[in-house]
């Protein structure tokens, strides 16, 4: 939410914070700012709050996006509250000011201990699950969690492949039309790599949709895929035959703990390599902006999927050409999530589900239409979002294919600026009060809770009944 005009901001840690990151001194960055090394001593305590002057100096001088200075860094606050309302720690009760004071004044402990929790739920949910199994667990993340928080912590915002994929992009298309960018591709396969490209039935490729074979030198595309699955896959080849090496170093710089996350960092290294192909930044977000992102105009300007248009927004944090910054989350029927980015915040649980009062449901009801919502969080943050259903490629199926929905969204000071929010109030609009997890939400009382938060106790009795199906105390 943005502040009032009477509101005054105290980012004191947070600058003290991005001057160390620098290596500055006190007097360097007041020399740099303009102020006297004394005031900025206050600010940095807590004792001054930060002026709008301020703030555009900081902005101007060391390239700082102001939306991203308020924002809350890996270990938040939302995320320690998620941690301690684990049963492992029922009966500390942490107040609220402490989780502040922790994130403010010592960031790198907060993330450790983030991190270290992450390891302990990771390897007790393997220990729950070799229970079953009957098989040995092993401690540290799973690959896919880890790639997932590598790519968070770095914003889901890879520079140097966007620059080869513009770079890409325009050797396949000088004129800039943006016409057939997938044909071009296939004949550069063919004539630079010798390469060829080949469609084939379901009954052949059986469970794959893609697959290449280095000994005939082939790409074999399922005919399941789509003609935007089909451009991707082939924009991906040619991100691995042009910049392998570039792929290797990146995945290598990254520190990967075995090979499987190594393996899987790759591939979703490339798949942001191919997507940079087919949609270069510049002219992506230049359209992206002139359209109030119109995910519709973009699908077709640049030949690809709702889903590759609304994961590539998620992307959009060149210094130089910000977009707006969007979150994605893709879910089935069952409410598994496959799928999260976000270029900013992050509104939902890393440790449980989401929300039911969240509609993203909604859109398996209309299939292949967009459905709004606007939504606020238990800190007040409030949230424009849309939900759509996707196919599901490779599907071979019965019946109507819309096994997937995909939710966008953004901050809602910023939904002014989206073509699919132009009509709505947006000053004094109708909200859903939605939380994380119910195992972690404290909203009280819920007809839609699934379960009791796991920090307080029932109150359960014969005399009454609420709507919730779970009534609990207060702390």
């Amino acid at each position: 939410m943005s502040p009032g005009p009477d509101h005054k901001l105290f980012l004191g840690a947070r600058l003290k914070r991005m001057r160390r990151d620098r290596g500055l001194t006190q007097t360097a960055m007041a020399a740099d700012l303009g102020v006297s090394p004394s005031y900025l001593n206050h600010i940095e305590r807590n004792q001054r709050p930060v002026s709008a002057q301020l703030l555009l100096r900081l902005a101007a001088t060391y390239d700082v996006d102001l939306r991203r200075l308020g924002e809350e860094g890996p270990a938040g606050e939302a995320a320690l509250s998620e941690v301690f309302s684990d049963p492992l720690f029922q009966g500390l009760a942490v107040p609220r000011h402490e989780l502040l004071h922790l994130v403010d004044e010592a960031p790198g402990a907060a993330e450790g201990l983030l991190r270290l929790y992450r390891a302990f739920s990771d390897q007790r949910d393997r220990a729950r699950a070799a229970v079953i199994d009957g098989e040995p667990s092993a401690g540290g993340p799973s690959p896919a969690d880890w790639v997932r928080d590598h790519i968070q912590s770095r914003g889901n915002h890879f520079p140097e492949l966007d620059a080869l994929g513009e770079a890409l992009h325009a050797s396949l298309d000088p004129t800039g039309t943006g016409d057939g960018v997938a044909v071009l591709a296939r004949n550069r396969l063919a004539t630079r790599h010798n390469l060829a490209v080949r469609v084939m039935p379901a009954e052949v490729m059986v469970e794959w949709t893609r697959r290449f074979d280095p000994h005939r030198r082939r790409l074999l595309l399922s005919e399941t895929l789509s003609h935007a699955s089909r451009a991707f896959a082939i924009a991906y080849q040619l991100a691995l035959a042009e910049h392998d090496a570039e792929l290797n170093a990146l995945a290598d710089a990254a520190r990967p703990p075995d090979d499987t996350s190594r393996a899987l960092l790759k591939v979703s290294l490339t798949n942001t390599l191919a997507a940079a192909i087919l949609m270069p930044y510049a002219p992506f977000q230049r359209m992206a902006e002139a359209t109030g992102y119109d995910i519709a105009r973009l699908e077709r300007r640049f030949g690809v999927s709702f889903e590759q248009v609304a994961h590539r927004l998620t992307t959009l944090s060149r210094p130089t050409a910000r977009g707006i910054p969007f979150f994605l989350i893709r879910i089935d029927q069952a409410g598994n999530i496959s799928k999260r980015y976000a270029a900013g915040a992050f509104p939902f649980a890393r440790f449980g589900g989401g929300c039911p009062r969240w509609r993203l449901h909604d859109a398996f009801r209309t299939p292949g239409r967009l459905v709004t919502q606007i939504i606020e969080t238990p800190d007040g943050g409030r949230w424009f979002t849309l939900a759509r259903t996707v196919e599901r490629q490779g599907y071979d199926g019965p019946g109507e294919n819309h096994g997937l929905a995909v939710g966008l969204g953004c901050e809602l000071r910023d939904a002014s600026r989206l073509a699919c929010a132009r009509g709505l109030d947006l000053t004094a609009p109708e909200v859903t009060l939605i939380g994380p997890a119910c195992r972690l939400c404290h909203r009280h009382p819920c007809a839609e809770r699934a379960a009791p938060p796991v920090d307080r106790a029932l109150t359960v009795d014969d005399w009454s009944k609420s709507v919730s199906p779970w009534p609990f105390a207060a702390a």
